[in-house]
């Protein structure tokens, strides 16, 4: 079986590795465009794109598949099967249906929940315990097409965004990898999803960072760990807005949301709107640099309301 492989980021990096350590016959890898970074605007290619390189595969980087030169290259690969993983471009429905075996993508969540952009984010966001990846076939609807298999996995209660992110790559990756070999051997299912259950998993922004103490803990909890790496979860601070990076949930305790119980070595524990305290336990003022909480409060010590 012939793949064509396009993805991106480091998540459609680790699926792109196992393809090729299990000894599938990639013809090729679509990857989006070098983008300038720092300072220098230095072009930096993806993580898909270095890997591709580093073991010989053919790298093509389109600007998009409007244009008939780009359909026809890809037509010329005479894929079986388009693996597609995290690649940020939108496929028209033609390009779906070029190869025999149709094209297969990999979301991270359980389908038909959490459709979007950001399912790790919102999984978390949303206090979920149970996640995993779906491995699905692509149809012109955003996330919706026949399923293949699912993989679940929990999700720990103090786990982050970005480190479930690396989970589920890996995850994800054993889960297409066996999903590939079904097909090849024939043995693949198709069970349509419940669109009736569909949820919906948006793109973030800043608009969801503030932290709004009048919520339970568990709630504030979520959030931090929901926006890591990006865009944070923030609060104010004595005037200074900081970005929260970890939370821990604390006892009990009498004061009104928003007042602040503690502030030391244990780092800072602020009321919540259930009557239990959030620990802050790591932050970032703004223009510095991100520490314990413990560790900033010793050079701007903080206000107790007991």
């Amino acid at each position: 079986m012939r793949l064509v492989f396009m993805g991106t980021p480091d998540f459609a990096k680790a699926c792109l590795e196992t393809l090729y350590t299990d000894g599938f016959d990639i013809a090729a890898v679509y990857t989006k465009i070098d983008t300038p970074k720092n300072r220098g605007m230095k072009l930096i290619p993806s993580p898909v794109k270095e890997y591709a390189q580093s073991v010989g595969l053919p790298v093509y980087q389109p600007q998009s598949f409007r244009d008939e030169e780009t359909v026809q290259q890809l037509r010329e690969l005479k894929p079986d099967l388009l693996v597609v993983v995290a690649y940020g471009k939108i496929l028209p429905e033609d390009i779906l249906n070029t190869p025999h075996y149709g094209s297969i993508n990999v979301h991270s969540s359980i389908l038909p929940k959490y459709r979007g952009a950001a399912p790790i984010n919102w999984a978390i966001l949303n206090g979920e315990s149970v996640t995993g990846v779906t491995i699905m076939y692509m149809a012109k609807e955003l996330d919706a097409g026949d399923i293949i298999l699912c993989r679940e996995t929990a999700i720990d209660p103090d786990e982050d965004a970005q480190t479930l992110t690396t989970r589920l790559a890996e995850l994800g990756a054993d889960a297409l990898s066996q999903a590939v070999e079904q097909l090849k051997s024939g043995t693949a299912v198709r069970m349509p999803q419940d669109h009736n259950a569909y949820t919906y998993a948006p793109m973030l922004d800043r608009s969801l960072s503030p932290m709004d103490f009048t919520r339970s803990a568990r709630q504030l909890h979520d959030q931090v760990r929901g926006l890591i790496p990006w865009p944070c979860a923030s609060m104010e601070l004595d005037g200074k807005n900081v970005k929260v990076y970890r939370t821990a949930i604390g006892s009990e305790t009498t004061l009104a949301a928003g007042k602040i119980a503690e502030a030391g070595k244990q780092g800072l524990a602020i009321a919540c709107g259930d009557r239990r305290l959030l620990r802050i336990l790591e932050l970032q003022a703004e223009g510095g640099k991100r520490m314990a909480a413990a560790d900033y409060l010793r050079g701007h010590p903080v206000q107790v309301d007991v």
